[in-house]
This record gives structure tokens, sequence and C-alpha cells, in this order.
């Protein structure tokens, strides 16, 4: 599966000024590990943001957003933004700055046993 490196390249810049980055690619497109637990990524052609799910309800209002249903089902806190919400680098660091934001409260995945 694809996806889109021009937005993946944008997702990058706007996360270069963090020490504690790492590019994962995964779910068959890039996820950003930030401090150690996924936060941002890409997805085909749409960015997946992890966001707190205290404001997840109004989230999906937004331009763009969907809920992320990479499984079948919705994943509460994860939600799918299309390039319809990211034209303008003001809403790109909107988006970039809810999933920081609730990166500094996410608690990390557990490690799998070995």
């Amino acid at each position: 599966m694809a996806f889109d490196e021009k937005l993946n390249d944008r997702i990058r810049e706007h996360l270069s000024h963090l020490q504690k980055v790492e590019e994962k690619h995964m779910f068959g497109g890039t996820c950003y590990m930030v401090n150690g637990k996924m936060c941002v990524g890409v997805v085909g052609d749409e960015m997946m943001c992890r966001i707190d799910h205290a404001i997840y309800e109004e989230a999906l209002e937004k331009t763009g957003c969907r809920e992320m249903d990479f499984t079948g089902k919705p994943m509460k806190g994860y939600v799918f933004v299309s390039t319809e919400g990211l034209k303008s680098k003001k809403q790109m660091e909107y988006w970039i700055n809810l999933c920081l934001e609730f990166n500094k409260k996410a608690k990390p995945s557990k490690k799998k046993k070995k």
C-alpha cells in the first residue's frame, strides 16, 4: 500500500525540532514515535493522529477528520485527517499540536514479552 510521501515530509518537518522522535514504517505507511509513544503518522493519503479522548468528539467535527477505523471498528483517541483538513500550515500545526499535547499524557505501549 502506497502512502503520501509529501504529507509524510510535512509531518517530519513539523517534528524536526523535537529530540526524541523515531520514524517507523507500519500500517503500510509511517508512524512517528515521540518519547517512545505513538503520536502521528501517515496511512495511505491521510494523517493518523493520536489525540486526547476528551476532545475526540470535538475533533471529529473538524474539516477532513473522521474516525480511525483501521481494524474495522473505530479506535477512540485516534483519527484520520484527509488532505482537505491539512491544506494550510495553520491546519497542519493544529493537528500536530493536538498530537504532541496528548503525547505528554499518553502512556507508552506495554512491551511484548520475547
